[in-house]
C-alpha cells in the first residue's frame, strides 16, 4: 500500500484526488500514466488489495477510488460496501472483465458510483472520474443499456426485480473467499478480527445456503461462479 500523498508536493485544492486499487502492478501502472497525463487529476495513493484500499481510503478520503474487482483478501465487492459505509465522501468507481447484470446489481446496491468493463477506452475511465466527482453515476454504454431496459421491464411489469435467496451477507462473502483461498478457520478468525467460533457460524451458514458441505466444494463453487479464479487470482463474491 502506498499513500502518495505523504510525501508529495502540495497539489491544487481543485484537483480530483483518486486512488488506485489493482493487485496486478502493471495494471495500476497503466492506470496512474493514463490519469497522471490529466491536469485535473491528482493520483494520492495506490493499493495492491481491497484491504489496502479500505485502508487509503479511510486515511486519504480521496474523491475518487478506482477499484478493481478482482482482488485478493477482500475483493472489490466487499471494499466498496466498506469504503461507502465508512467513507461516504469518497465515489467508488468498479472496473471489472466481466459484465454480468448480478455483478452489477450488487455493486450498484453496495453504493459503486460507476461500473467500466475493463476493455473500455481510455476516455470512458476519465469521464467517469469526472462524473463521479460531480456526483453522477456512470457506466459503459453496454451496462447502461441494459439497466436502462431492467427499469424499464419492472415498471411495466410492477415487479421489482428478484433477489436471489441464497445471496451471502458481507461477512459471509468475507468468510467463503478466505475459504476458498485456503485459509484455515484460525487464520479466519485472525484475519477479520472475529472469533473462530463465529467463523465456524458463518461457514455453516455458508454451506447452508449454497447447499454445499464441504470445503472442496466451496472452492470449486467459487471459481465457477468467479469468487476465485482457479489460479488463486480473486474476482468478486456472489
Amino acid at each position: 500500500m502506498v499513500a502518495l500523498g505523504d510525501c508529495a508536493p502540495e497539489k491544487s485544492m481543485q484537483k480530483i484526488r483518486v486512488i488506485l486499487a489493482d493487485d496486478h502492478t502493471v495494471v495500476r501502472q497503466g492506470l496512474r500514466a493514463l490519469l497522471a497525463a490529466e491536469g485535473d487529476i491528482d493520483i494520492v495513493g495506490e493499493a495492491e488489495n481491497g484491504r489496502q484500499a479500505v485502508q487509503l481510503a479511510k486515511k486519504l478520503t480521496p474523491d475518487v477510488a478506482v477499484i478493481d474487482i478482482a482482488m485478493p483478501q477482500l475483493n472489490g465487492l466487499e471494499a466498496t460496501r466498506q469504503i461507502t459505509r465508512t467513507v461516504p465522501a469518497t465515489k467508488v468507481l468498479i472496473l471489472s472483465s466481466y459484465s454480468d447484470d448480478e455483478y452489477v446489481q450488487q455493486l450498484t446496491e453496495a453504493g459503486a458510483a460507476g461500473y467500466l468493463i475493463k476493455q473500455t477506452a481510455a476516455n470512458e475511465l476519465l469521464k467517469a472520474i469526472r462524473e463521479a466527482h460531480r456526483g453522477n453515476a456512470y457506466f459503459s454504454p453496454s451496462i447502461a443499456k441494459r439497466l436502462r431496459d431492467q427499469c424499464r421491464e419492472a415498471f411495466v411489469s410492477g415487479q421489482p426485480p428478484r433477489r436471489r435467496t441464497d445471496q451471502l451477507t458481507a461477512r459471509e462473502a468475507e468468510v467463503l473467499q478466505l475459504i476458498a483461498e485456503g485459509r484455515a478457520n484460525k487464520q479466519i478468525a485472525s484475519e477479520l478480527s472475529i472469533s473462530i467460533k463465529t467463523v465456524e457460524k458463518h461457514r455453516q451458514q455458508v454451506m447452508n445456503k449454497l447447499g454445499i458441505h464441504d470445503v472442496a466444494g466451496l472452492t470449486r463453487h467459487a471459481i465457477a461462479k468467479g469468487i476465485i479464479e482457479s489460479s488463486g487470482g480473486l474476482r468478486t463474491a456472489l
